[in-house]
């Protein structure tokens, strides 16, 4: 990110150097009572990854939040989500200890999520 945006080029390097076989995105829509510069962000950031994905030709999941919290019996709370990378990923611990990183444990249980469910079930193959 610079300057709070996603840069595609950056992204699509550090996706493309890791040679995946799928994407696991959470399907996420705007937020009542978020501003309009915020909402527009927002939406500019998920089509970006969309986009950067979509190029790669890397096959793409969506899921719900409700659907990969409800997996891992978590309530809306994000350091519930916190709590539980900081147990199921120990030796990167160092990644979730902070508070203000609840973004990215979201993001570590949604992988584990599609590796846990999607690819064992054979459902992360197709395009979303």
């Amino acid at each position: 990110m610079a300057g709070g945006e996603i840069d595609p080029v950056t992204l699509a390097r550090r996706i493309a150097q890791r040679r995946p076989v799928v994407a696991v995105v959470e399907r996420v829509s705007a937020r009542p009572k978020q501003g309009l510069a915020s909402t527009f962000k927002f939406g500019t950031a998920y089509g970006a990854v969309r986009g950067v994905l979509g190029a790669l030709q890397i096959p793409v999941h969506l899921v719900t939040p409700a659907l990969w919290k409800r997996h891992y019996r978590l309530r809306s709370d994000k350091e519930d989500a916190r709590a539980l990378a900081l147990r199921l990923f120990p030796a990167t611990a160092a990644c979730f200890h902070r508070r203000k990183d609840h973004g990215r444990a979201e993001a570590a249980l949604i992988a584990r999520y599609g590796a846990e469910v999607l690819l064992r079930d054979g459902r992360a193959e197709g395009r979303a």
